[in-house]
């Protein structure tokens, strides 16, 4: 049995406990979707470490309405996403808020890989690799959305420290097995995942490897 395997098998409890509306596991590399009603929370468990998972977010009844990386980090006055980050899109409307984090960092800067990044970014012998931009594409396709609907995006797990001279790194991250980070939705919210496919850099320790995505109702009077 592989150590992923092994990971795959371990209990993985939401972060706010409550009725369970979906549990699913999300392949390495793999595209994935769901709409999260308001009040519902979403835990995203990192299963095997250092996996990255690029995020957009949409309400799901206007799509026009989407994630803001500009809009969040301003009204937070900061650049990364912890317990108490509240995500935001472009006309300032809350989707949905961090309530739990056990990593502690999650970047909103490094944006998502794709086909044209890889060449640009470490030659054209991975030209026939495929990034986050693809999964968003044929996962976006589900809900009628096409390329002008992408925007800046959450990388979750992902560390991307910001050098005294504005440069960005991407490096080794900061999360390990098991980890996870919880939101919950403040509107009802579309969320669009992309498993990170890339292989070129530290964002998952050079081998992707699957999520989980645990969607919770929260009792009645408990505190999220």
């Amino acid at each position: 049995m592989t150590a992923h395997t092994d990971q795959l098998l371990l209990p993985a409890p939401a972060l706010v406990p409550g009725e369970v509306l979906l549990d699913e596991l999300v392949a390495a590399r793999a595209p994935w979707s769901a709409v999260v009603a308001a009040g519902d929370v979403l835990t995203i468990v990192d299963l095997a470490g250092n996996q990255a998972v690029d995020c957009l977010l949409y309400a799901a009844h206007d799509t026009t309405v989407r994630y803001s990386a500009p809009e969040t980090v301003r009204r937070q006055g900061g650049i990364l996403l912890t317990t108490g980050s509240v995500l935001r899109a472009d006309t300032g409307e809350a989707l949905m808020t961090v309530v739990d984090d056990e990593v502690g960092a999650h970047d909103t800067l490094g944006g998502a890989c794709s086909k044209e990044s890889n060449t640009l970014r470490y030659g054209h012998h991975t030209e026939h690799q495929h990034g986050c931009k693809e999964n968003f594409l044929r996962e976006g396709a589900r809900h009628g959305l096409t390329a002008r609907d992408l925007a800046s995006n959450i990388n979750w797990f992902m560390n991307v420290p910001v050098d005294p001279d504005g440069a960005l790194g991407i490096v080794d991250g900061l999360s390990a097995p098991g980890k996870r980070v919880a939101v919950r939705a403040e509107i009802d919210t579309l969320v669009l995942v992309s498993n990170c496919p890339q292989i070129n850099n530290p964002c998952n320790a050079f081998d992707p490897t699957p999520v989980r995505m645990i969607v919770t109702r929260p009792h009645p009077g408990a505190a999220a």
